[in-house]
């Protein structure tokens, strides 16, 4: 008589919607459990676009996921010394807080664009499937899921990971909520060899991040690789009042953008006005800041599908975070996704409820309320 035959575990083949940050570290550490999946991605390659600045990784939530990963390694080679500094200024370009990088905050800056790259690298080829964009998903029966794209193709899948982002088209299979605007936009543009080309804005920024902060409006930049200084200007405007300006012509957008901070010291109005990419308008949403959803087979989301909120340095941890947890919680379960599922999402609602909260709290103070920038001081040196 022959040996008693070893169960068959039956690990679902894993569909994720997205190939940011989140949905690629979904991808990876399922990859380290040896389970499969597939990251569909509109996109028509990597490079499609740029994949925007700094990024400031956390160690209790971007650094843990990149340990789930294995590529801290690769994480650590990326890291760019000394953009943890950070100054804030007055309007007419007084330093109030000059904080250096001293290697003790714990949240080294990388590029996205280069942690998005390590992350699609550690993949097997083809994981990535470039140039799928969703035009809409269906429930079927036993908890599966049909994804059409708009090539006509399409895929079911019994385990749907909605990682899309703020315009989830997966996020309406789980809940009615849509993104609602803040109040807020960003402008960014971009001023390239700064410390040769515009060495008094250079100076202004210093070796990280700058604020120069008003009530209702703000001048933000990042220093990055290769001297670039990455600006985000901030207005509290209706967005019928931005509608109202022609940002398909660079020089008439970027006047009336640089007319709001009339008085500013030039050195600061320059990080607008000698922007060599053509500005572009990026409006602030968010979801509730306690959205959930009650679990249904065989689909659930992460990242800003999950539970978008104002940038507080927070956003792109929490998905890679959401990433390593999701995928921890299916290598865990491999014979039972819905108890992935379930556990996941039970630790996963307190955690973004929680973040939401601070992400509105840090949000007001640097682009909100009237203490700017005193709020954001305060915040920065701990008399908060």
């Amino acid at each position: 008589m022959g040996a008693p035959m070893t169960p068959q575990v039956t690990t679902p083949h894993v569909t994720i919607i997205g190939a940011g940050l989140g949905g690629l570290t979904l991808a990876r550490v399922l990859h380290v459990h040896g389970i499969t999946a597939t990251v569909y991605e509109a996109e028509a390659s990597p490079t499609a676009r740029t994949q925007g600045g700094m990024l400031d990784i956390h160690e209790d939530n971007g650094q843990a996921a990149l340990r789930a990963a294995d590529l801290t390694d690769e994480f650590r080679a990326l890291v760019l010394e000394g953009r943890e500094a950070t100054r804030v200024l007055d309007p007419d370009g007084t330093v109030l807080l000059d904080e250096p990088d001293d290697g003790t905050r714990g949240r080294p800056e990388v590029q996205r664009g280069e942690l998005r790259r390590i992350l699609l690298d550690s993949l097997p080829v083809g994981t990535v499937r470039w140039g799928h964009k969703v035009s809409g998903v269906r429930a079927l029966d036993g908890g599966r899921h049909e994804v059409a794209f708009a090539d006509g193709s399409t895929v079911v899948t019994s385990l749907l990971v909605g990682a899309d982002g703020a315009w989830s088209r997966v996020r309406p299979l789980l809940s009615d909520a849509t993104p609602a605007y803040v109040g807020t936009c960003f402008v960014e543009t971009y001023l390239f060899d700064g410390d040769t080309r515009h060495p008094a804005s250079a100076k202004a920024v210093g070796g990280g991040a700058l604020f120069a902060l008003a009530p209702e409006k703000g001048i933000q930049a990042h220093r990055e690789s290769g001297g670039t200084l990455h600006t985000y200007v901030t207005l509290n405007k209706p967005q019928e009042w931005f509608a109202g300006i022609d940002f398909t012509d660079p020089a008439v957008a970027t006047a009336r953008i640089a007319a709001e901070f009339d008085g500013w010291a030039p050195e600061l109005t320059a990080l607008i006005t000698a922007g060599e990419t053509a500005p572009v308008l990026r409006p602030i949403h968010s979801l509730p800041l306690d959205h959930r959803w009650d679990r249904v087979p065989g689909v659930t989301l992460l990242g800003d599908a999950a539970h978008l909120m104002p940038p507080s340095g927070e956003g792109a941890n929490l998905a890679m975070y959401d990433g390593a947890e999701l995928g921890n919680a299916i290598a865990a379960h491999p014979d039972d996704a819905e108890a992935a599922l379930r556990a996941y999402e039970q630790a996963l609602f307190p955690r973004s409820a929680a973040a939401a909260a601070d992400a509105v709290d840090v949000f007001g103070l640097v682009c909100g309320d009237g203490t700017a920038p005193r709020g954001l001081i305060a915040l920065l040196t701990g008399a908060a």
